[in-house]
């Protein structure tokens, strides 16, 4: 486990921002994908890449009714650096682990990497698996651009693939009988229960919305208080609205993560402000009404300043139960490992829908993600190593 994590370690680092930022068909992200292709190749593996950008590797010959697992190898802006490469990493020395003691697939058996899972260029999350699973509309993902107005289609296309293919891909997803995805642990759940690992067994309903406040450029130093239509001011309403409107709903989270001012000078007062807003909940009945007040009170502040608001919602997944069959039945394979929730989305719930689904979580001993102090022990790793393996070798055998 070190020496593959180590292997890509100085792949996509962020020395603004410390951590590692990765981002859907970016150089990092180009990189690793090559990264993947040669260690799946030195075990054997046979290599594909689909049309839209998802990279498989295949024990024997890939035909229907696959055991599947993997994950992402694109990150968070400033990410940390288990969320999705240790997914990967495990999946190929679980392959290692089922080789070195004798085990051979009855089932076709394949390592998948899917593409901009965190959704960290091009605004979407889980972007490659939506595609495959035909949950999002190609035209709009082709249309997607990244802040610096790169498209979706433009990106793929630099990378090789044909954009105009993008999107629900039957033949890919027929594959798939079974899809199991470790992840380390986004949350405190397992140092509590001290346990290494565990299964999922849901995933909150969740969505980010874009709200753009259009007010009036001006000088900073020229323009009397009394004069200004500044949209900043409704920009920051929406950032406290955020935090009191998930405090009244049990469960309920609501972050503004990223926030930019046009034009963004210091001395200037911004003509629009665009500010993303993160929401979840248990189920989509309490996510709507977070949003939903979130919103009202934009629209009062926009109207005190004299701005106007509209909001775009980008993406949006309902709550995921995983497969209760498949969850009890790999937590009792597993000596009776416990059976986490989780805020985090991820690729395994958008394939929910369409296919048997579980995941395993390995132990994050600070309980921080998505910055630079995630982290999993190397004892906690092998055991995820090990579980997954053993997860395989009962779904594949």
């Amino acid at each position: 486990m070190p020496d593959l994590l180590a292997a890509i370690a100085g792949v996509g680092a962020d020395p603004r921002r410390g951590g590692y930022s990765r981002h859907g068909f970016d150089r990092a992200d180009l990189e690793l994908r090559a990264w993947f292709v040669e260690e799946a190749e030195r075990r054997g593996l046979a290599v594909r890449t689909d049309r839209n950008g998802n990279v498989w590797a295949w024990w024997g010959t890939p035909g229907p009714d696959a055991v599947v697992t993997g994950s992402h190898l694109d990150s968070v802006p400033g990410g940390g650096a288990f969320d999705g490469p240790l997914g990967v990493v495990s999946a190929l020395l679980a392959v290692d682990s089922l080789r070195a003691r004798g085990f051979t697939p009855t089932r076709p058996l394949a390592v998948v990497v899917f593409a901009e899972e965190e959704g960290g260029r091009f605004g979407v999350p889980c972007l490659g698996s939506r595609l495959l699973a035909g949950t999002i509309d190609p035209d709009a993902a082709r249309r997607l651009h990244d802040p610096d107005g790169v498209t979706l289609a433009e990106a793929v296309t630099e990378a090789g693939l044909d954009a105009s293919r993008l999107g629900r891909d039957d033949v890919a997803l027929g594959l798939i009988g079974t899809f199991v995805e470790l992840h380390v642990e986004q949350g405190r759940g397992l140092v509590d229960l001290d346990a290494p690992v565990a299964v999922a067994g849901s995933i909150l309903a969740h969505g980010r919305w874009r709200f753009r406040f259009t007010g009036e450029g001006n000088h900073a130093g020229a323009t009397l208080i009394g004069d200004r239509r500044d949209p900043m001011l409704p920009a920051s309403a929406l950032v406290l609205a955020a935090r009191k409107a998930a405090a009244g709903v049990d469960g309920a989270r609501a972050t503004v993560g990223r926030l930019t001012p046009n034009p963004g000078g210091t001395n200037v007062i911004a003509s629009t402000v665009d500010v993303w807003l993160d929401a979840r909940a248990d189920d989509t009945a309490r996510t709507r009404a977070v949003v939903d007040e979130i919103t009202a009170a934009a629209h009062d502040a926009a109207t005190d300043e004299g701005c106007a608001v509209t909001v775009t919602e980008e993406s949006y997944g309902d709550t995921v139960h995983f497969d209760p069959a498949l969850r009890d039945r790999l937590a009792g394979s597993l000596g009776g490992v416990p059976v986490l929730a989780t805020g985090a989305g991820h690729d395994a719930g958008i394939l929910a829908a369409r296919v048997p689904t579980a995941m395993l979580f390995v132990r994050n001993p600070t309980g921080v993600s998505h910055a630079p102090a995630e982290h999993a022990e190397p004892d906690d790793c092998a055991a995820g190593v090990e579980a997954l393996a053993a997860v395989l070798a009962e779904l594949a055998g």
